[in-house]
């Protein structure tokens, strides 16, 4: 089975030529499409209607999750909703599998890297921050216990590692993912890892147990592979 993944579609309404064109390479390229995350640029159920109506014509089979752009209109649900009706399956509380791959996934939060991660220390605040990111991790844990599969990927929106959104301003990587996110990856076999919002980080990392990360932001993937901007894996 080949898995195509990208983030970061940001769809408004003025893109609905450009991401059929898209759309329909993918569906000419794999048999399974993940997306990453920031589905819609301002979560708007307009913006939603475009992709679902793309999502019906391209006619494979597609699993998601949100990113923190699809929150921005407190619209987050009825975008679920419609995408749902469409056809995609949305990760978040429970694992989906397909043709014998476990497929997991939460939406992640930010929170930093290695020894630099913030710590739920001080404020009440700053602890409320940083169990959001517990919260997204533990998820992930409790999605990646129920896989009893050959194969597994994980889907997410914010980073895992640092590798992968290197090249970014060092003022913002801190809000681009958490290691926290890899924990429950290195404890588990995972096969692959994909994930969005990093825009000028780098396509390809590892977690600290070895299991392969993807930078899958659209942006990044346009400027890397214009003719194939979508990451593509066989599984």
């Amino acid at each position: 089975m080949r898995v195509a993944a990208v983030g970061d579609l940001h769809v408004r309404e003025a893109h609905e030529r450009s991401l059929r064109e898209l759309l329909l390479v993918i569906a000419g390229s794999a048999d399974v499409l993940l997306l990453c995350g920031d589905l819609t640029d301002h979560g708007l159920e307009t913006e939603a209607e475009v992709l679902a109506e793309q999502i019906v014509g391209a006619r494979i089979p597609a699993f998601a999750v949100l990113g923190n752009h699809d929150y921005e209109a407190g619209q987050e649900e009825l975008v679920i909703r419609m995408l749902e009706e469409a056809g995609v399956c949305f990760l978040d509380t429970d694992s989906c599998h397909i043709d014998g791959v476990g497929i997991v996934g939460v939406k992640g939060f930010c929170g930093g890297f290695g020894q630099c991660m913030l710590q739920p220390w001080g404020e009440p605040a700053i602890k409320q921050f940083v169990y959001a990111a517990v919260e997204e991790s533990m998820k992930l844990e409790r999605q990646l216990a129920q896989v009893h599969a050959d194969r597994t990927l994980v889907l997410l929106h914010y980073s895992p590692i640092h590798e992968t959104v290197e090249g970014e301003p060092l003022e913002i990587i801190p809000y681009l993912g958490s290691s926290r996110l890899a924990e429950p990856i290195d404890r588990f076999p995972v096969d692959a890892v994909f994930h969005g919002h990093s825009h000028y980080g780098m396509p390809r990392g590892s977690t600290p147990g070895g299991r392969l990360v993807y930078n899958c932001a659209l942006p990044l993937m346009r400027r890397l592979s214009p003719e194939q901007p979508f990451v593509t894996i066989d599984v």
